[in-house]
């Protein structure tokens, strides 16, 4: 029998590996505490124009400051720390290796390379980076590792559009 080279043994690891990651069900919450369908404006994922980052690659949800901000789905927090844009950021690493990003919290109140289950708190809502002197809220987004292109509209309205994921039917649907 021929040995397999460690070359492709290692493919064979992760090629299991995103398989797994790909079958993990997603369990998804609301990531703020009390938030409901009004805490948010329905059209603004991938709006245009919207300030230096051009598109608007999330949804912002609305509340006071200082509300909880919850995981809104299990996985590893990969990072925790403060950005230009984003101020205080926390990004998980969810369930068919999606990044889930939170920004402009007052309050991070987890840290790196720990596990989370959906609901655990990891801080709270402020208004960090680019929203200082606006509204309070959290800037929610789901962006994809690997891009996935579902419909063709995406590759027309440019390739980055593929790498995120729409978060408003799955917080229209954790708010009902």
């Amino acid at each position: 029998m021929k040995k397999l080279s460690k070359f492709t043994i290692a493919l064979i690891v992760v090629f299991i590996i995103y398989v797994l990651g790909m079958l993990t069900p997603r369990d998804f919450t609301m990531p703020v505490l009390g938030a409901n369908c009004k805490s948010y404006n329905q059209d603004s994922f991938w709006y245009f124009p919207w300030g230096r980052s051009g598109r608007h690659k999330g949804v912002d949800v609305f509340a006071k400051e200082g509300v909880p901000v919850v995981a809104a789905t299990k996985g590893l927090v990969i990072y925790t720390g403060n950005i230009e844009m984003g101020g205080n950021v926390v990004l998980v690493l969810g369930p068919k290796w999606q990044l889930y990003y939170y920004a402009h919290l007052k309050h991070i109140g987890i840290s790196s390379y720990r596990f989370v289950k959906s609901g655990d708190k990891i801080g709270s809502v402020g208004t960090t980076g680019n929203a200082k002197g606006k509204e309070p809220h959290l800037h929610f987004s789901i962006k994809n590792i690997i891009p996935q292109i579902k419909k063709i509209e995406y590759l027309k309205k440019g390739f980055e559009r593929c790498f995120y994921e729409d978060p408003t039917p799955l917080l229209n649907k954790a708010c009902k």
